[in-house]
């Protein structure tokens, strides 16, 4: 019978082997697809209970906070049970939310059932991040920003899919029972793939980590990813509303800025790896938050709507990266097992992500979107000259 050291080696080569990548790969692709199959539901969901915008509004919030209630909790847990049993269970948990979004009958029923989806969704994220690093570790390339392009691709393929089938007549419970079946399959095809459950049962643990205490130096790339986060947030939330209401886009033509933002920032990931790879990470942190945050004073300085929109792919192009160097670099810290690094990296980025386009609505209100976007830029040269913690 083998040792738990013995166990633990052997699943850190296998982890390394292509299956291995590949379907860490179509992990990240499927969350992704989960994640944005809920965006064309909304309005259906909107109508069915009858709900305005507020109402609404609110009922959403319950999607985050079960994100991050669930992620905490899942660090600990996936360094106890390995990342790949949390990863098989997370994913097929998420996949059963999509059919049961589009049967709500209730307000309640829907915040229940975006507090589970949003918890699976958080778990699935922290498991697959933090196997993704001991990928990446025992390969020796560097991939993560690979794995989080595929993550990009299916936020735009989950959503035009799902889009595509109800333009082909299909209800919406059909719709997403399709989808949703689809999706596990696909994470029932790679558990075998999944190899080596890459949980931390070889890490030197110190004692603030038995206790579930986050290393100090976790919490300062959570702060760094909050801001990265928050960065997409205005991005998805306000990138419409500066073209439209401060620089005087035609309403349908105002979400070309987000457009540019996305397209921008899956091309950044796609090519991240070869150039962290030939630079390192600190390089491309401190570069991906200089242009990034070039990117925002552009927009913010320059009165001009094609300017804005070539900031948005600098933004994009800037911010691609942050976020895999960042959770990669969590993921390598000495003394704190992955899973528990990352979770508190991913729940602080979300704190960003959620709360983010609030605050610079506050900025907003009481000066302009345009000084709120510039205190952004502003945010994001502390993180350039916070790169050498990338190392």
């Amino acid at each position: 019978m083998k040792t738990t050291h013995e166990a633990a080696a052997a699943g850190s080569q296998t982890a390394s082997h292509p299956a291995a990548r590949r379907a860490t790969r179509l992990i990240f692709l499927v969350s992704g697809m989960a994640m944005s199959a809920w965006a064309p539901m909304v309005p259906y969901v909107k109508l069915r209970l009858g709900l305005d915008d507020a109402q609404l509004g609110s009922a959403l919030l319950a999607f985050g906070g079960g994100s991050m209630l669930s992620m905490p909790f899942v660090g600990l847990l996936a360094h106890r049970l390995g990342n790949r049993t949390m990863i098989m269970a997370a994913g097929l948990l998420t996949c059963l939310a999509l059919p049961m979004l589009a049967r709500v009958s209730s307000v309640v029923m829907l915040v229940v059932t975006l507090l589970y989806f949003g918890a699976m969704l958080g778990a699935l994220n922290v498991a697959m991040n933090a196997y993704a690093v001991e990928v990446e570790r025992r390969s020796g390339d560097r991939l993560m920003s690979g794995f989080h392009g595929l993550f990009s691709v299916g936020g735009l393929s989950g959503a035009a899919l799902l889009s595509a089938l109800l333009a082909l007549g299909l209800t919406l419970p059909f719709a997403a029972v399709a989808i949703a079946v689809a999706l596990a399959l696909t994470v029932l095809w790679l558990r075998d793939d999944l190899r080596g459950d890459a949980n931390s049962a070889s890490v030197d643990i110190g004692r603030k980590s038995r206790l579930g205490l986050p290393h100090a130096r976790a919490c300062l790339l959570g702060l760094l990813c909050f801001v990265s986060f928050m960065a997409e947030g205005a991005m998805l939330d306000w990138s419409a509303v500066f073209l439209r209401d401060v620089r005087g886009v035609a309403p349908a033509s105002a979400g070309f800025g987000y457009a540019c933002f996305s397209v921008a920032m899956a091309a950044g990931r796609f090519s991240g790896d070869r150039l962290i790879a030939r630079h390192g990470p600190a390089w491309a942190m401190r570069v991906g938050a200089g242009l990034a945050a070039a990117g925002f004073l552009l927009v913010a300085c320059v009165p001009v709507p094609a300017v804005a929109l070539l900031g948005f792919v600098l933004i994009g192009l800037g911010a691609s990266n942050i976020v895999p160097v960042m959770f990669s670099a969590a993921g390598r810290l000495a003394g704190t097992p992955p899973a528990v690094a990352i979770a508190t990296a991913t729940t602080l980025g979300y704190v960003g992500l959620l709360s983010g386009p609030a605050l610079i609505g506050f900025v907003a209100h009481a000066s302009s979107l345009s000084a709120a976007f510039v205190g952004m830029a502003g945010l994001l040269v502390l993180v350039a000259l916070s790169a050498r913690i990338a190392r």
